[in-house]
């Protein structure tokens, strides 16, 4: 989806989309915002903030190693991991715990899961599970390598139905995603609630303390972060909501920055948000980042947080997030 700039995981880690609200490890300190936000700076502080927050929102989708069905970016049909996978966790676990057990990706490299849960037919809170990928492409133009362990905090519903509300914490062990083009490697946490019992509509949120995120070209550290997303497959339009909150610290700014959503951005499935605001604050300063529609923006810049506008710079989503 063009909403989703991932600049923390790609797409073939795809779990899904679903939900609840998400309480995560206990919170860790910020860095002190530092970065003076001025009409110079402004479009690459938003461009950064925008990136982190829907990437953020992306960590939802790290499951798709362990087979589950849901998924925002296909209509409920797994992607992630090998095509073995599927119905993995229904009812074929014969031994507990099991594992480390292989299987090969599509084209090559593998996946090794293995776990400890309490009934194979179900979850239930405190099961863990391990996952491994090496080398791991499944066709999608794109190499997984690196460690990803969950731990089940809450699990009501059915597999086999691909119906559940569904709570873990995962962390991501130099989890790398590369590409033609770059190779990214991503360390931290995070608390994960999906809730997919009221498909077609279905919603993710998401919270940690910190992810590190390491590209060819730049290192992102968000803090203290969140995101919430819903989205609605029965309506052919698949519209969308993505909410956010965290504290970045990037390579490609000269300080530290805050993002938040006053009002949500909207959207409809492969379009950039039609509507919605994101602030981005920094030292006695802001970006307001407005949706004016699914091709333009607008970025509204005040210098020293006294609430008047000192500067507006008209562009484009493409032009943002290219």
């Amino acid at each position: 989806m063009k909403r989703l700039q991932p600049a923390i995981l790609a797409v073939s880690l795809i779990l899904g989309a679903c939900g609840g609200s998400s309480s995560g490890p206990a919170s860790v300190d910020s860095p002190a915002l530092n970065l003076a936000i001025t009409a110079a700076n402004a479009p690459t502080a938003a461009k950064v903030s925008y990136q982190s927050a829907s990437s953020s929102g992306d960590l939802s989708d790290v499951g798709g190693s362990l087979g589950f069905g849901s998924s925002m970016k296909s209509a409920l049909q797994k992607t992630g991991g090998p095509p073995e996978l599927d119905g993995f966790l229904v009812g074929v676990l014969a031994k507990i715990p099991f594992g480390p057990d292989t299987y090969p990706c599509a084209v090559t490299g593998t996946i090794t899961i293995s776990g400890d849960i309490a009934d194979p037919f179900t979850l239930t809170a405190g099961d863990r599970f391990r996952v491994v990928s090496a080398a791991c492409d499944d066709g999608a133009e794109e190499v997984v390598d690196g460690t990803i362990e969950f731990t089940v905090t809450e699990f009501s519903g059915d597999l086999s139905l691909q119906a559940y509300r569904l709570g873990m914490t995962a962390i991501l062990d130099n989890l790398q995603v590369s590409t033609a083009g770059d190779t990214i490697a991503s360390n931290g946490d995070v608390s994960i609630i999906l809730d997919t019992t009221d498909t077609p509509f279905v919603f993710a949120s998401t919270a940690g303390n910190s992810m590190t995120t390491d590209s060819n070209t730049s290192s992102e550290t968000l803090t203290n972060f969140s995101s919430t997303q819903t989205v609605d497959l029965g309506d052919v339009t698949a519209p969308y909501t993505m909410a956010a909150d965290g504290t970045v610290d990037s390579t490609r700014l000269e300080g530290v920055v805050h993002y938040s959503t006053p009002v949500p951005f909207e959207g409809n499935e492969n379009n950039f948000p039609h509507t919605g605001e994101l602030l981005v604050t920094g030292a006695n300063s802001s970006a307001r980042l407005i949706a004016i529609d699914d091709t333009n923006v607008r970025i509204e810049i005040d210098s020293n947080l006294d609430g008047t506008v000192d500067a507006t710079i008209e562009t484009t989503w493409l032009e943002l997030t290219s």
